[in-house]
């Protein structure tokens, strides 16, 4: 079973449509298998983008994404990653199909409600950016 990393950004916790999201996702077959809020640091935030750091919107979304709770979830599921992405639509809301999550909510290509894995070498990296093992429930898992 495929696992993806998710985030609802500081948008869209502000917003208050964290139970929205999830609801999508859940009614999509993604099942959440670990799930906190944080409020990232800069550090961190530079750190998790660090691959963006030469890119001119870098600084710009490190601010964004550290001025306030997000919350990560792992989802799990067939295909979790291309579901999640699809569910998500484009970066830019503007280009997003309609019914999309970031056609629904998001502002612009920055605050676009959510982030998602866009493979599965970055989902592990992100996953384990943000959970430890124990910090992961499976239904796939004998307890």
């Amino acid at each position: 079973m495929e696992r993806t990393l998710s985030i609802i950004k500081p948008d869209g916790v502000q917003k208050n449509i964290t139970g929205e999201i999830i609801k999508r996702f859940e009614g999509n077959d993604l099942r959440i298998a670990g799930m906190k809020m944080l409020h990232l640091t800069r550090k961190e935030c530079m750190e998790f983008y660090h691959i963006h750091r030469d890119k001119p919107f870098y600084p710009s979304l490190v601010e964004f994404m550290s001025y306030g709770p997000v919350v990560v979830m792992v989802l799990e599921g067939e295909n979790s990653i291309e579901k999640n992405r699809s569910l998500m639509g484009a970066t830019d809301p503007a280009e997003a199909a309609k019914g999309t999550i970031r056609s629904d909510f998001g502002t612009n290509i920055e605050r676009n409600a959510v982030h998602g894995s866009d493979s599965y070498k970055t989902a592990e990296w992100e996953i384990k950016f943000f959970f430890k093992d124990f910090e992961i429930f499976s239904r796939y898992r004998n307890y």
